[in-house]
């Protein structure tokens, strides 16, 4: 090759290194926090992933999921929120309605995704469900008559049920609204309800101790982080003391308790994973609006109902979605 041809040669390529080394540079990554009030390794958690993961996003590659958990300790989340925010994150999931509280109080520009926010309008996160102005969208755990549908179903169970405990954490607008949709179902059905307070970890020993000098008739268990997270020692406790009870996701039939009767919730964990699909791709939160449950299932433990001396009427079992058996 001539020299001349050599040096234009040369200067051709480098007119394209640069275009080359562009066409090389990694897409952007997306940092996606998950902010919980409770632990993050349940069903619904790997329901988000799964279809996040189904979209195109993979962890690790183009996005990098950072989690962030306050171990029931309520007064931690806004130290998370803040925390996130500084850590300059793209999109902000929040898992209940104290993490969505504390993650709107952290930041009105970072876009939130609420995966399961108890009741958004009562509890001020947003003002419309249809528009919601602002940083802030996603799935509502709300849907009407929760807690009288749990009453009727312990009622048809036990015909002649008369008291009935109702534990719930009096921490978070979304199971004092159901409480007080319960003790209204409550006078109308004419039953008494007692009420279970707990805001920590701390309190199930007094509030379980009542429930033993009082004996109810059955119990319900108003779902939220922190009942959620203990949802096994509420099974337990309620076997141990032959006591019937419902509580509000499946994950507690499977941990061994008589009934659940909810919203279900990885399915609204994967439609929250569409949503931050759609935000990562250009979409406003703003034009999003809230979507509520469209799916919610009567789970049943036969087993359980056999321990404690039950006969689940055919009637009741014919509209369950799942009976377990084993």
């Amino acid at each position: 090759m001539r020299r001349r041809d050599f040096i234009n040669f040369l200067g051709g390529a480098a007119a394209t290194w640069p275009l080359a080394a562009h066409a090389q540079q990694p897409a952007r990554v997306y940092n996606i926090a998950i902010l919980s009030a409770a632990r993050t390794n349940s069903p619904a958690y790997v329901a988000f992933s799964e279809a996040f993961r189904q979209l195109g996003w993979i962890d690790g590659k183009n996005v990098v999921l950072v989690y962030r958990t306050a171990d029931n300790r309520v007064d931690r989340l806004s130290k998370l929120a803040v925390e996130l925010v500084r850590l300059k994150v793209d999109v902000i999931v929040t898992a209940g309605t104290l993490a969505s509280l504390a993650a709107k109080h952290a930041t009105t520009t970072i876009p939130i995704v609420m995966a399961a926010a108890g009741d958004p309008l009562g509890s001020g996160l947003v003002a419309n469900l249809a528009q919601p102005i602002g940083n802030i969208t996603g799935l509502s755990l709300m849907s009407p008559d929760l807690g009288g549908k749990r009453l009727e179903l312990l009622k048809e169970l036990l015909p002649q049920i008369s008291r009935v405990a109702v534990l719930w954490n009096s921490a978070n607008p979304y199971p004092a609204h159901v409480f007080k949709e319960t003790e209204s179902a409550a006078q109308t059905l004419g039953m008494e309800v007692q009420s279970l307070e707990v805001r920590d970890p701390d309190d199930f020993n007094n509030v379980f101790e009542a429930v033993r000098q009082n004996h109810p008739d059955a119990l319900i268990a108003v779902e939220d982080p922190l009942t959620n997270s203990y949802l096994s020692r509420i099974a337990n406790f309620a076997a141990a003391n032959k006591l019937p009870a419902i509580f509000g996701f499946r994950e507690f039939v499977d941990a061994g308790g008589l009934m659940a009767y909810g919203a279900n919730l990885p399915d609204l964990f994967r439609r929250a994973a569409v949503y931050v699909d759609k935000i990562l791709r250009g979409a406003k939160p703003a034009e999003l609006p809230i979507q509520q449950p469209t799916k919610f299932e009567l789970v049943i433990n036969l087993k359980t109902a056999k321990a404690l001396g039950l006969i689940v009427p055919p009637t009741l079992l014919a509209r369950a979605d799942e009976v377990i058996e084993e």
